[in-house]
């Protein structure tokens, strides 16, 4: 498919210099937050016994990754009721998912699945080599073809960086640790009497390590999954080479996740503090994508301004219908 070139918004130098300060600055995060992770880890380990703990934390962390590195996709994309999309379903996502895939020079395109929700939202699963994107129903109902490449790059640059990886092993570090600590506490709580009776000095350091470690351990995991969302929008705009594209999706995601939140709760939606996100603030997130100067804006290279795929997969399905018991009415 042919490509059209690049309009340049701005000085193609500026752009560059302010996307390698982000990747910078983000991966410098990425280290800090998750050799933050370890350290808690490991300083738990050792109070709960000492050097022995630590080896034994290494080894089984070590396992864990072994094995969560070879599990399917297919056991994770069950959980969500997704199903693999034919090409003749979707033919504009796959051309969408087949040029970007060349663009981000990974060896195997990754399959495409659907969800069936009203939620608009897209995630990746597996490796570089074995890899899944999944997008709901809602989410090709209301995306422009330029906002769809926005996502599907966003997505295939968690999978093109291993970032899969990284917050499997950053959950499996935060596990361990509040693992550690819950065991560790309970021992404690038992030989504390004992402790204190034969006079012996109560370790209240490692109490107060033990008893923070979880929540610490639970903030570290927060910040190193938004660490690695900037980065993926970085990644996603130099694939698509539209900032603009991405910064629009992500707005019309956060518009309709208000919707939602406000049919849940009346009274309006209940804000979140920055530190307990998963995600970067939207605003944060799409002032970046405009700030990288000498982006191109190729809009017109994924077509144009309706739905990418208005009809779905399958037929819209209405709400069910009840009935009142004892009556014969519907309603």
């Amino acid at each position: 498919m042919a490509m059209m070139a690049l309009t340049p918004r701005g000085s193609a130098q500026a752009g560059l210099a302010l996307r390698a300060s982000h990747k910078w600055r983000n991966r410098a995060h990425t280290l800090l937050l998750a050799g933050g992770s370890v350290l808690l880890l490991a300083a738990c380990a050792y109070v709960f016994a000492g050097w022995p703990g630590i080896v034994w934390a290494a080894a089984l962390g070590a396992s864990s990754l072994w094995m969560s590195a070879r599990l399917s996709p297919d056991l994770v994309l069950r959980m969500f009721k997704a199903r693999p999309m034919a090409e003749d379903e979707f033919p504009h996502g796959y051309r969408i998912l087949r040029h970007l895939a060349a663009r981000a020079d990974l060896s195997a395109v990754p399959d495409l699945y659907y969800v069936p929700s009203k939620l608009m939202n897209a995630f990746a699963v597996g490796r570089r080599d074995n890899a899944a994107i999944a997008v709901t129903d809602a989410l090709m109902r209301g995306l422009t073809p330029r906002q769809f490449a926005g996502v599907l790059a966003h997505e295939m640059s968690h999978i093109r960086n291993e970032d899969l990886k990284v917050m499997a092993l950053a959950d499996m570090v935060s596990r361990m640790t509040a693992t550690m600590s819950t065991i560790g506490l309970v021992l404690l709580a038992f030989n504390l009497p004992a402790l204190i009776a034969g006079g012996a000095t109560v370790p209240w350091a490692g109490i107060g390590l033990l008893w923070a470690a979880p929540t610490i351990g639970a903030l570290l995991q927060l910040a190193l999954s938004r660490a690695r969302e900037y980065d993926a929008d970085l990644d996603a705009a130099a694939l698509t080479g539209d900032p603009a594209g991405l910064a629009s999706a992500l707005r019309k995601l956060e518009k309709s996740q208000g919707r939602q939140w406000e049919m849940v709760l009346p009274g309006g939606r209940v804000p979140q503090p920055s530190v307990l996100r998963s995600h970067p603030k939207t605003s944060e997130r799409v002032r970046r994508l405009e700030a990288l100067a000498g982006a191109g804006d190729v809009a017109g290279e994924f077509g144009g301004d309706g739905a990418v795929h208005p009809h779905g997969p399958v037929p819209i399905i209405p709400g069910p219908r009840y009935r009142l018991p004892g009556s014969g009415l519907w309603y």
